[in-house]
């Protein structure tokens, strides 16, 4: 019987690209040709994508979004320094392969029983060493447990920047081959390959083998259109006028000389602080008092002071009719 074609296989959600950017919406992301585009090739040439960018612009969001839009499994590794196999792949259930040597140990006696030399009571015990390495004593971790879906899956490896360079290399037969090699037990082959998401902040450069197995994909901070479609989807009670100040506004404190800029989380944010405030419109004393949600450092609060003013009179002035 031969198998079936790979797009036979593909859900609805994934079979083009449109279908990907209307499963997206579905569920609140607000996608763009290249991602979905990106989300395509990825699924289609079982590859990874790599997505590079500021913090808070959607990358950990989209794996998160694309495993709600096709429901399914999603496996999260967040990456650190010091990372290694034990944490990301599996790890031996040390406590449990300790209280299975107790009962051995009590057991012993019936367990070597009629054995008439000490060669024959070795291979009765032979039988049960095995045991201690087998899978029943294994803990797996995100690594191995994507390997292990029945269903369709997502995998973000998070903040990979974060990690080593030896863990890298810890990934390379895990995105090459969407396998997992345990020495005691063997290797491991994906049921189904997961989707595959690496996420990175650029604060190190990354391996040249790691990024040749992976499709690359940058998001930046979003265009007034873009992001005023994403503040949509999130804040839906936002009025058509409070929206328009607010895209306005951040749009141009992105321009500002500051050193950490307002992604769109924090947008998304502030949109929904303002409401919980009940501001109609923009005025300076909101944003006076609100602004430590749309920027995170002291010395941009600081910075900004006296431009608050005019940026905000600009945010009005393009919304006629609208009152500060």
């Amino acid at each position: 019987m031969t198998s079936a074609p790979a797009s036979a296989l593909t859900p609805s959600g994934l079979a083009s690209i449109d279908a990907i950017t209307e499963a997206l919406a579905s569920v609140g992301y607000i996608s763009t040709r290249a991602i979905s585009t990106a989300v395509y090739l990825a699924h289609h040439l079982r590859k990874p994508v790599l997505i590079e960018g500021p913090a808070g612009v959607g990358k950990t969001d989209l794996a998160v979004s694309l495993a709600k839009a096709m429901d399914w499994a999603l496996l999260r590794m967040p990456c650190y320094e010091g990372l290694d196999d034990s944490k990301a792949l599996y790890e031996w259930k040390y406590g449990k392969q300790l209280l299975y040597t107790q009962i051995l140990k009590e057991k012993i006696g019936l367990l070597i029983d009629g054995a008439d030399n000490l060669q024959q009571a070795f291979g009765k015990l032979a039988g049960f060493q095995d045991l201690f390495f087998s899978r029943d004593f294994l803990e797996p971790r995100p690594l191995l447990q994507a390997m292990e879906q029945s269903g369709g899956s997502v995998l973000l490896i998070d903040e990979i920047d974060k990690s080593e360079e030896s863990f890298e290399a810890l990934l390379l037969e895990v995105l090459a081959d969407y396998q997992v090699t345990i020495p005691e037990i063997g290797t491991i082959q994906a049921q189904v390959p997961p989707l595959v998401i690496l996420t990175s902040n650029n604060t190190r450069e990354l391996g040249d083998a790691l990024k040749r197995r992976c499709l690359h994909l940058h998001l930046g901070y979003p265009d007034a259109n873009l992001e005023r479609r994403i503040l949509q989807a999130r804040v839906p009670d936002l009025s058509e006028q409070l929206l328009a100040q607010l895209v306005t506004f951040v749009q141009s404190l992105r321009l500002e000389n500051v050193r950490k800029p307002p992604s769109i989380a924090e947008s998304v944010d502030w949109a929904r602080a303002l409401l919980l405030l009940h501001a109609n419109s923009l005025d300076e004393q909101w944003v006076r008092e609100t602004l430590n949600v749309l920027l995170k450092r002291e010395t941009d609060i600081q910075e900004m002071q006296g431009r608050l003013a005019p940026l905000t009179q600009a945010a009005l002035a393009a919304t006629p009719g609208a009152r500060g």
